[in-house]
């Protein structure tokens, strides 16, 4: 397995611009001279490489440079704009596969996974690209004769991006693509944890730049802890925009922090996402849903499924059959093909696992399969776990908080007002899904007083969102929205405008004031 990552870093790195020892801040240029990341792949425990991080001063000089890039960047006209993020999406296109192995070596995601995240980027290219001839105002009726109201918007500013180990790449996309067509520069400091594909993507989106005649300082990018990174990036006046993905914690603080300056957060944080199996449903269908949903990328997405609500005529049959489906997961190096599952991300990671499955057998849980760590020939790195069920109930304290790790709670309901109560009692609302053939059933489920979700979904899983909707969530979840759909407006100022081709000064409310 050693041989397989050190091989597959040394064919991956000269294509991508990356090296053993990188800088880790770009502003136009590179730099960086604080204490370098030591990044160790998951798979096996192996260095990777080394990316130098950002001081208060490095901070400085890439936030300056984004805020002149602005500046120039505003003036363009939006489908030129779109222009450079359509040759984005082209440039990822031909890096799809060495970019996709490079997320699979830091995060530990198998490689389908990783190379699909890739595609995520190239697909928010696409819809950007579109949507830079469509950011449409609108007129609006105005009860002043000789006069045009309207709604208009403008590019925004520096839009900072704080992202989260998980999806390393694809998050910086969602938000750059957008931003970028909406006239905005970016500044963005990725997860610690995967420093080498924020540097790979910025290398890619410089020669971008370059080819375009863009300055590419509209691309900036900081690695570096939260004091010296991501504090001063939630502080910084001249960052109208925070888009932070990360835990609730995490999203908390950012929020605080943006709030007290006047600041924009946009806010994707944790998921407690349920899936209630109906009386009626497809169990080939559900069992599928779940096991992607509970055991793909390790149990490492915001999306993933943490809950299962079976009805109570269904538990023997579904719970057997995901027994059955849990002992076809092939654990190991997330290179080889045939793997499903690969590492948790590092040691923290594996320490939630065990803490949280003891915590929930001190609740009365029952551990129907899987808990284990992983050890031996092909799991040198000591990240291995196997995917665990433990038969559970809502109100636990442990239930209720969001664990990144493949550990799926399930519980029965007897009636569907039950289960849809179960689903919405967690602090978090991001994603949701009802597996049923009953037509009211779904219909209630997407209802007003349904899921509570920011996604709810019938008959497909929790996880998968696609990037022509708008993803996000609601409660502890933040209540962001990224991707399709209106999130661009996010990314601009809106200004209504009023417009008088008369010779006279009518009042709004039919105001008489003077002669």
């Amino acid at each position: 397995m050693a041989t397989n990552v050190k091989k597959t870093a040394a064919e991956i790195f000269p294509r991508l611009g990356l090296k053993v020892h990188n800088r880790g801040v770009f502003a136009g240029e590179w730099f960086g001279s604080g204490t370098p990341i030591e990044k160790y792949s998951p798979i096996d425990g192996s260095v990777l490489g080394y990316v130098s991080t950002a001081t208060h001063t490095d901070y400085d000089r890439a936030a300056a440079a984004a805020q002149r890039a602005f500046l120039a960047w505003r003036d363009v006209p939006a489908p030129k704009r779109g222009e450079v993020v359509r040759r984005l999406g082209l440039a990822l296109r031909t890096h799809q596969r060495d970019l996709g192995r490079l997320v699979t070596l830091e995060t530990g995601k198998i490689l389908a996974e990783g190379v699909g995240e890739v595609q995520e980027m190239i697909d928010i290219c696409d819809l950007a690209t579109g949507l830079s001839r469509q950011l449409f105002g609108r007129t609006i009726a105005t009860e002043r004769p000789g006069h045009r109201m309207m709604e208009q918007w403008h590019p925004l500013g520096v839009v900072g991006i704080i992202s989260a180990f998980n999806f390393p790449v694809a998050v910086w996309a969602w938000n750059s693509a957008l931003a970028t067509v909406c006239g905005d520069a970016t500044l963005w400091k990725p997860s610690e944890k995967t420093p080498l594909t924020s540097v790979a993507c910025i290398k890619i989106a410089e020669a971008v730049c370059q080819e375009c005649g863009v300055d590419p300082a509209i691309f900036s990018l900081v690695n570096g802890d939260a004091a010296n990174a991501g504090e001063l990036l939630a502080a910084d006046h001249r960052v109208p925009l925070i888009s932070a993905t990360g835990s609730t914690r995490m999203g908390r603080r950012v929020g605080e922090v943006v709030a007290k300056r006047f600041g924009k957060s946009l806010l994707e944080l944790g998921g407690n996402n349920a899936i209630i199996v109906t009386h009626s449903a497809d169990l080939k269908l559900a069992v599928r849903a779940i096991l992607f949903g509970a055991v793909g990328t390790a149990g490492q997405r915001c999306t993933s499924t943490r809950r299962v609500l079976v009805h109570e005529s269904m538990e023997l049959k579904l719970t057997k059959a995901l027994l059955d489906g849990y002992k076809q997961v092939r654990i190991g190096s997330p290179l080889d093909p045939d793997t499903l599952m690969g590492p948790l991300v590092d040691f923290a990671a594996v320490e939630n696992f065990t803490n949280a499955i003891t915590a929930a057998k001190k609740h009365g849980g029952r551990v129907l399969t899987g808990g284990k760590r992983l050890t031996g020939a092909g799991y040198a790195s000591g990240l291995y776990v196997t995917p665990c069920i433990i038969e559970a109930e809502n109100h636990w304290s442990i239930v209720q908080h969001e664990t990144f790790a493949p550990i799926l709670y399930l519980m029965t309901y007897r009636t569907l007002d039950e289960a849809i109560t179960l689903q919405n009692s967690v602090p978090q609302g991001l994603s949701s899904a009802i597996f049923t053939n009953d037509l009211r059933e779904a219909e209630t489920f997407l209802a007003t007083r349904g899921s509570d979700c920011g996604i709810a979904n019938v008959n497909i899983g929790t996880s998968g969102a696609e990037i022509g909707g708008a993803f996000g969530g609601e409660k502890e979840t933040g209540g962001g929205r990224e991707s399709g759909s209106d999130a661009w407006k996010a990314y601009m100022r809106r200004q209504t405008a009023t417009v008088n081709y008369s010779k006279d000064l009518p009042l709004a409310q039919g105001i008489k004031f003077g002669g």
